[in-house]
């Protein structure tokens, strides 16, 4: 299966260090503040910030709730935080460049080939449809997003 536009990401300047933005970030027992999809998650067995660390997110939209695990793959304090859910499927990553202001923080997204064939397994001739789903929402949710990560940290 051909699909396109697999990968996305925009960016906000935040009137905050790199260090600050990263801490608020990387502790995904927040992501619930500012996510409109992922409403809460937790580290497994007690892990935190770090590569090769899992946690859990309970996500929720209109239609449907469910729990992913996710494995963190970049944890560089002030630089950047990523994580695959799955493992292997989706990769949702921040970066965090210096700027006069603040700090320019880049959220990206990237449907990864492990995603596409898990849909193609689960889903059948309905994948691609689901992957359009996920794209559209990860355009919408991203500059959602960013607009609360910048609210909050400016606020704290």
């Amino acid at each position: 299966m051909r699909v396109a536009n697999l990968n996305y990401s925009e960016s906000i300047v935040i009137t905050c260090p790199a260090e600050v933005v990263y801490d608020m970030i990387s502790d995904v027992t927040r992501m619930g503040e500012w996510s409109p999809v992922c409403k809460a998650c937790w580290w497994d067995a007690g892990d935190a910030p770090r590569v090769g660390a899992w946690f859990t997110g309970h996500n929720e939209t209109p239609e449907r709730a469910w729990e992913t695990r996710s494995e963190v793959v970049a944890a560089e304090r002030g630089r950047e935080f990523a994580f695959v859910v799955g493992g292997s499927w989706i990769r949702w990553g921040y970066t965090f460049t210096p700027v006069a202001e603040g700090t320019e923080v880049t959220e990206s997204w990237e449907f990864l080939p492990g995603g596409i064939a898990r849909f193609e397994e689960r889903f059948g001739d309905e994948a691609p449809a689901q992957i359009a789903e996920r794209t559209e929402a990860a355009h919408q949710g991203i500059p959602a997003t960013l607009a609360a990560i910048k609210r909050v940290a400016e606020s704290e």
